[in-house]
């Protein structure tokens, strides 16, 4: 079978196995040094003691039911000057915003790795440390700080200079200002809460909360049960902005832009795709998708083919460069990374095999999307959540075609809230029905006694084989079909779980 066709030389076989190892070597080298600066010996010192630290809060708010979790720069520990990430929990309320100068009080501890319901294991150590915090302070006291004094800001009281005022000036969310945080994510973090803000007046929930996971990946409004069942039914996805939602945003840009002139279009729709990323929070499935939509820009603007697998790649290298933590540690990224691999990989075999289905509404796309996701992501998603969800497939072909005419409507009718929140009624009607309709599908299936259960936990060299042999299967079948996995022309509408 393989007469005929040439074997490369020797001499190239071996500079390629000694450019794959350098590569692993350097990868080693890098993921050593990201470790370095990961320990501080005053904190180490006071573990398990009660501090007092002086910060701003450098991100977004993590708001929860009843907690907040606030990622702080230290500056200042019992009045010692420090520079270091703390992860700080405190109640929901008050509320606190990214930029806001505060004081917490509370014991410094190191995360913990937990146990999950299922009986996996949480890397919650490992987690933390891809976003650069070391240490945590839960149960923590905040106080904000403003021109030097203390602030306690609460419902009806605010304490100035150590005296109590009652009824006096309560700051709303909507009227926060970002003090010390950087103006231009200020500003975008502002532009999001106000998005939110219009979504909440125009839907009841739970549609406003799955409309804000859908458009800006915010899932805290969807409830835990309601989150449980896009879990159980294999749509998760959709509200946590995988690369299909991403994807979404952006052709919607460049189809606004179309008016402009290519080279004008394409920066333009470059620096949305970064404002976005950056108002939605720099997650690596955010990152990973991000940066494989500006090389199709810089696809569309040099008029070179655009070649997916190159883009996951160069994808993978810059995310890995800045940051290798997230090969170990990140399941986002490890998830994103091979879904995407499976649509290049394993789709395009699955679309010969199903050459008879349908393809109006684009439901051979979503099959065979979703089987080659499922198949690349199984192993690695059942040994870190031990959920196997039996009516995924089902339940992707119903949800997602309407998917992005649900992101429309939302984003026009919040748009015209704006206006007027009469004019937006009839448009948010709309959208209220079809997000009805995506919760009321989601919430059928996983009413099925058998829509999903839970596999027992298994060591990681299942993971191992079960790769190899999943690479060995398609390395047949590629050398059975004699070609190479087409390049799509255009980005790919990539359903991936995340």
């Amino acid at each position: 079978s393989g007469r005929g066709r040439r074997r490369p030389p020797q001499g190239a076989r071996d500079l390629g196995l000694a450019a794959v190892c350098l590569c692993v070597a350097l990868g080693i080298l890098r993921f050593d040094l990201s470790t370095w600066n990961e320990r501080d010996a005053l904190f180490e010192a006071r573990l398990g003691e009660n501090v007092a630290l002086d910060g701003v809060i450098v991100r977004e708010v993590d708001e929860r039911a009843n907690t907040a979790h606030l990622t702080i720069r230290a500056e200042l520990v019992d009045g010692v000057p420090v520079d270091r990430l703390v992860l700080v929990i405190a109640d929901r309320f008050p509320e606190f915003g990214y930029g806001d100068r505060v004081r917490a009080e509370g014991k410094l501890e190191k995360p913990e790795a937990f146990e999950t319901d299922l009986g996996r294991t949480f890397d919650y150590p490992g987690y933390l440390s891809v976003r650069g915090i070391t240490y945590v302070m839960p149960f923590a006291k905040v106080e904000k700080i403003e021109n030097g004094e203390k602030r306690i800001l609460g419902a009806s009281q605010e304490v100035v200079d150590g005296s109590d005022r009652m009824g006096e000036t309560v700051i709303q969310p909507e009227q926060r200002r970002y003090g010390e945080g950087n103006p231009i994510l200020a500003s975008l973090l502002d532009i999001k809460h106000a998005f939110m803000r219009q979504i909440e007046m125009l839907l009841p929930e739970p549609q406003a909360g799955l409309a804000e996971g859908l458009v800006l990946g915010v899932k805290r409004a969807l409830g835990k049960d309601l989150e449980n069942a896009f879990r159980d039914t294999g749509v998760i996805h959709i509200i946590v902005l995988s690369g299909y939602n991403i994807t979404i945003v952006v052709e919607a840009v460049m189809r606004l832009l179309a008016c402009m002139r290519l080279r004008a279009r394409v920066v333009v729709g470059a620096l949305a795709i970064a404002a976005f990323a950056l108002a939605v929070g720099f997650s690596a499935t955010v990152l990973r998708a991000s940066l494989m939509a500006g090389l199709v820009l810089v696809a569309r603007a040099t008029g070179r083919t655009y070649n997916i697998m190159r883009a996951l790649m160069f994808a993978g290298v810059v995310m890995l460069l800045f940051n290798p933590k997230l090969l170990v540690f990140d399941p986002g990224f490890q998830l994103s990374f091979l879904a995407t691999l499976g649509l290049v990989l394993v789709a395009p075999i699955l679309e010969k095999k199903f050459i008879r289905m349908p393809t109006q509404l684009q439901i051979r796309e979503f099959v065979t999307s979703t089987i080659a996701t499922q198949i690349l992501v199984l192993p690695l998603l059942l040994y870190s959540t031990g959920i196997l969800s039996v009516v995924a497939l089902f339940v992707n072909v119903l949800v997602l075609p309407v998917v992005p005419f649900t992101m429309l409507l939302v984003c026009i009718s919040t748009i015209l809230g704006f206006v007027s929140g009469f004019i937006a009624l009839p448009v948010a009607f709309c959208a209220h029905l079809l997000l009805s309709y995506i919760i009321g599908v989601v919430e059928w299936f996983a009413g099925l006694p058998f829509a999903a259960f839970s596999v027992p936990a298994f060591p990681f060299w299942i993971v191992g084989l079960s790769y190899l042999l999943i690479a060995v299967v398609l390395w047949r079948v590629y050398e059975r079909m004699k070609t190479k996995p087409p390049a799509p022309k255009e980005p790919v509408v990539a359903v991936v779980k995340t």
